[in-house]
């Protein structure tokens, strides 16, 4: 390692020690989960090493925020593209629900190829817990399994939903 690479890494390391909380608190702010945030301030960052040479980095706190921002909105707005923000619950209940024709016929579709391969059993916990409100030591009550068993096959069939938004 010569002179100018150790003279590069230590720059960096004291730009990534002053300016690393500020960067995960974007992060966090515009993401709302700790993981994510964490894993996109190594990308901002990873980012700003690898363009160190064209750089100037004597005053780097909007290049940060800005390339945090930016890196954050695409995150995002490719979750949403995948269907990955939606709570899988909401679309359960947004299925069963469907008021309009061509929605309710668009919900059968969906409801029928996410039961297809399931147990009665499911579609009945899924009825109870996300269109009737039940809890989950209710539902496991009136379908005869524990709640963690509940808990596993609702789990199972957001899996699905999320699968079928995916494609």
């Amino acid at each position: 390692m010569n002179g100018e690479e150790i003279l590069k890494k230590a720059r960096f390391a004291k730009v990534y020690e002053t300016y690393a909380p500020m960067v995960y608190r974007r992060c966090l702010a515009l993401l709302k989960d700790e993981a994510e945030a964490s894993d996109l301030m190594q990308d901002v960052f990873l980012r700003i090493f690898s363009g160190m040479d064209r750089l100037n980095l004597d005053s780097p706190c909007s290049l940060l925020w800005n390339t945090a921002t930016r890196l954050c909105l695409n995150r995002i707005r490719d979750k949403k593209r995948r269907g990955l923000d939606v709570d899988s619950s909401e679309l359960l209940l947004t299925i069963a629900c469907a008021s309009d024709e061509q929605d309710g016929y668009e919900a059968r579709g969906v409801l029928a190829r996410l039961f297809s391969k399931e147990p009665e059993s499911s579609r009945t916990m899924a009825v109870l817990h996300f269109v009737d409100g039940m809890t989950l030591e209710e539902t496991a009550d009136a379908v005869g399994l524990s709640v963690s068993g509940v808990r596993k096959r609702l789990r199972g069939l957001q899996a699905k939903i999320r699968d079928l938004e995916v494609k």
